[in-house]
């Protein structure tokens, strides 16, 4: 009779992150952090030869690394926002670049490949404020904090 290991089975735990389901390892947290903190003293340092990069300011919001660190899926806002599609386009061109600069500055075994994508929760929390200011959502939520009160007045 065999004993029971103790060790969580490895295909069931990677197996989640591989079809992007469940929550990244704290390796993934923590490299995408260093990504992120390196990422962000480079675009402030260096400046790539990409003319719609020029005088551009952006902000790394979030990396989130594959389970093997191989890749990175960097969140980026130009500040502003304007104009972030081109921004955002400018920064894959010059990925290579990138990639480069943080492969001098990091001391991880593989560099990731450097995918920049919009961070649309500004965006989304800009929304969210602008329907929360509606006078119409408004006086739902008065009202309905009016009835909540009540019921809790009635206990």
């Amino acid at each position: 009779m065999s004993r029971p290991s103790k060790r969580p089975q490895a295909s069931a735990h990677h197996g989640a992150h591989r079809h992007g389901h469940g929550a990244p390892s704290q390796r993934q947290l923590r490299a995408g952090e260093l990504v992120r903190h390196a990422l962000a003293d480079i675009l402030r340092e260096e400046s790539p030869a990409d003319p719609d990069l020029a005088g551009v300011s952006v902000t790394v919001t979030e990396v989130r690394m594959s389970p093997d660190l191989r890749h990175a899926v960097c969140f980026v806002e130009p500040l502003g926002g304007g104009h972030a599609q081109q921004v955002v386009a400018a920064l894959n061109r010059s990925a290579r670049f990138f990639r480069g600069c943080l492969g001098r500055q990091m001391t991880a075994k593989f560099t990731p490949d450097l995918k920049f994508v919009h961070d649309e929760t500004f965006d989304e929390a800009e929304r969210m404020n602008r329907l929360f200011d509606d006078p119409r959502v408004r006086r739902d939520l008065e009202a309905g904090g009016d009835e909540r009160q009540d019921e809790s007045d009635g206990a």
